[in-house]
């Protein structure tokens, strides 16, 4: 049964926030909701005590929509406060549509939207766009339903996200107490320069003309590929180069990963390679940096070792940065300062390192499967395509089915 598709506008209204300048800001007075505010509640709130129309005012449980550079949907926990321009305060009709359901259906408008946004660098979805797009609207009870079943979908996705991030932790935990970074400790070891132990290159420059024809096309790994901690291969991109290109930045297993650049607290982001992909090379804009034979030095170590504290404090010192975007070279790559423990010891800690990743590996798995069991759902039920006679509704129980018993007749 296909939903009956109404137009946003005729169940919602979209406020967009009040343009508050720096002059308004203040120590005191009502928050002021900024976009980083709804991306990671523990920014700082500029506050004023500027008088504005109380449809300024955001409440607890109010829904807001970003709608520029990050495009999201968001329910206000916290405190009363007032909202900043490029947010929308949504209100909508309760009569006609749930509040859990027209979240879905306000976030599956943004995917669809996202494909046509404005803007080349910074995109941003405009009022006009919102209220004219349709969205189904089934029922109420199947739209408390949709919401109920996505919902309990979403609070695993959620969960196995959160796994992740505390295996995450734990190996940073592990990495302090083993080498005790924490207490400054490792004054006690050698302290030496990366390039003495490494050799250390740039990728393949993207772009370049050839006057051969003898080219091969090869996998690479782009600066999105490379995280903090672990690649991101759902999205494999190629490239022409010649066969000394090839032999020149081929990766082999336990080459270590590290990107250039980027937001200043992810310098020094990078991560072991495993040679999970055959016959890939890296892109320029990513370092590899491959250890010498012999030397004593294990890659998951170093790995951990430029991504902890002691790493980063040293990226950040030496970095060129420029309007929020740090950047290293290969000097102040090649000069970082590696502590070096004993080798067993070290050792010791990629045992937990292979460890913790195969754990990892099963979560990330799962969250997998869920996030395309999601997908699938979501398009179904948003459709009119599932039979939803199986999901109760909340604070109800499914009917428990009656057993009947036939009694044998007389004869």
């Amino acid at each position: 049964m296909r939903y009956e598709e109404v137009k946003i506008s005729s169940i919602a209204k979209f406020i967009n926030g009040f343009p508050f300048k720096p002059e308004h800001w203040e120590n005191d007075g009502y928050p002021i909701v900024r976009i980083q505010n709804l991306t990671d509640p523990n920014k700082p709130f500029n506050k004023t005590t500027k008088e504005v129309p109380s449809k300024y005012l955001v409440q607890e449980g109010d829904i807001l929509v970003s709608w520029s550079a990050t495009i999201d949907v968001f329910e206000w926990v916290r405190e009363d406060a007032l909202l900043n321009q490029h947010i929308f305060k949504v209100e909508f009709d309760p009569l006609k549509v749930d509040k859990s359901y027209f979240k879905l259906a306000l976030r599956k408008t943004i995917r669809d939207l996202s494909k046509y946004a404005h803007g080349s660098t910074m995109k941003h979805v405009v009022k006009g766009d919102f209220d004219s797009h349709p969205i189904p609207l089934p029922p109420l009870d199947d739209q408390i339903r949709i919401a109920h079943l996505l919902g309990k979908v979403e609070g695993l996705i959620a969960q196995r996200k959160q796994h992740l991030q505390q295996l995450d932790n734990l190996l940073k935990s592990v990495f302090l107490e083993m080498f005790g970074f924490c207490d400054q400790t490792y004054t006690k070891w050698t302290i030496d320069a990366l390039e003495v132990y490494t050799k250390i290159v740039s990728g393949v420059t993207k772009g370049k003309k050839y006057n051969s024809k003898n080219l091969i096309e090869v996998p690479y790994m782009r600066v999105a590929n490379v995280q903090d901690g672990h690649f991101v291969l759902d999205e494999i991109k190629t490239i022409f180069v010649t066969q000394k290109e090839v032999d020149q930045y081929l990766l082999f297993s336990g080459d270590l990963l590290l990107t250039e650049g980027g937001d200043p607290d992810k310098l020094g982001r990078g991560s072991v390679w495993k040679n999970q992909i055959e016959n890939c090379i890296h892109q320029n804009h990513i370092f590899r940096v491959r250890i010498n034979e012999h030397s004593k030095i294990n890659p998951y170590y170093l790995s951990a070792l430029i991504g902890s504290r002691y790493g980063k404090s040293y990226f950040l010192k030496s970095a060129k940065q420029t309007t929020g975007i740090a950047s290293i070279n290969s000097t102040q790559l090649k000069n970082f300062p590696v502590v070096i423990p004993p080798i067993e010891l070290q050792k010791q800690f990629a045992t937990i390192v292979e460890k913790v990743e195969s754990l990892k590996s099963h979560f990330q798995q799962s969250l997998t499967d869920l996030e395309s069991l999601y997908s699938a759902l979501s398009q179904q039920a948003f459709k009119g395509e599932l039979d939803l006679s199986w999901v109760p509704l909340p604070g109800t129980q499914p009917e428990e089915k009656k057993v009947v018993t036939v009694e044998p007749q007389d004869r």
